[in-house]
């Protein structure tokens, strides 16, 4: 699932793409993936203009000229495809991805392109519907406010490991199943440490962690596979550069000793038993 690297990469590709732009077409194949009929999803998004992206979270929300938003979470198997309708330098038109489109939205110079929408779902809101959908989630990551201490602060009472808790978005918003191993490996910390045995020395490196780890990530890309664009070549970067996460058996990039992959209340957890310590 898209988290708070992919989901910014996105933000500012799509940022560059489309704000300022009218919606002059739109398609939907699946009706499940959207929260009102088909009709009235049309009528109320062709001839807008969406103003800006911003992202909260894993999700994105597209700002229009009407005030309604377009809440996206793609959650597991979602993607974004944009599929430009300007030629190639040789007069063909680019090749589009070979996928299965839920919701196509259409800009004069080219289509945004939901895809895998089963679980993920792109919802037509007004902004105070918007606003209650996202009012349980947590600080961003990055928010000037969230200091040290008030990150401490976001833990506390909550029992259990570590990734349990850094995954709730309700503590942290848009960090998932990856970032969580990534962010306790830089920290030093085992995934499955225990809320209540980490000190405040160990709390500080994961602060930091937390703010290395996802700007590195968004700096290559995120881990997404698809490209947004045909030219795209900064999407997915991450995949090459993740230093625990999916890298079972593989060596550990500090010490070479074969990373650990468990189950931790049924999520795939990713660590070195030598780099990371229990607190």
């Amino acid at each position: 699932m898209p988290e708070y690297p992919e989901m910014e990469h996105y933000r500012k590709m799509l940022a560059e793409r489309i704000s300022g732009q009218p919606i002059v077409k739109v398609a939907v194949t699946r009706e499940k993936s959207i929260n009102v009929p088909v009709e009235t999803f049309e009528q109320e998004l062709i001839g807008r203009t969406v103003w800006f992206v911003e992202r909260r979270g894993k999700m994105l929300l597209f700002h229009l000229d009407n005030g309604k938003r377009l809440l996206l979470h793609l959650m597991l198997g979602g993607t974004i495809r944009y599929e430009s309708n300007i030629p190639q330098d040789d007069g063909t038109m680019p090749e589009r991805a070979d996928r299965s489109v839920q919701v196509t939205i259409g800009f004069p110079l080219g289509d945004l392109c939901f895809i895998g929408l089963r679980l993920g779902y792109l919802h037509l809101l007004s902004v105070k519907e918007a606003n209650a959908r996202l009012a349980d989630l947590g600080p961003e990551p990055f928010d000037k406010w969230l200091t040290l201490p008030k990150f401490i602060e976001r833990f506390k009472g909550k029992r259990g490991s570590l990734k349990t808790a850094f995954v709730e978005q309700r503590v942290i918003a848009g960090i998932g199943n990856c970032y969580a191993d990534e962010i306790a490996f830089v920290a030093g910390v085992k995934p499955a440490a225990r809320i209540s045995d980490i000190d405040s020395e160990t709390w500080e490196r994961i602060y930091n962690a937390m703010h290395s780890t996802l700007e590195r990530a968004v700096g290559y890309g995120g881990y997404m596979e698809l490209p947004l664009t045909n030219n795209d070549t900064v999407t997915g970067g991450y995949n090459e550069h993740c230093l625990v996460y999916d890298r079972g058996g593989e060596p550990c990039v500090n010490c070479g000793t074969p990373i650990t992959q468990e189950e931790l209340n049924s999520r795939k957890v990713f660590y070195c038993s030598n780099c990371q310590k229990d607190r």
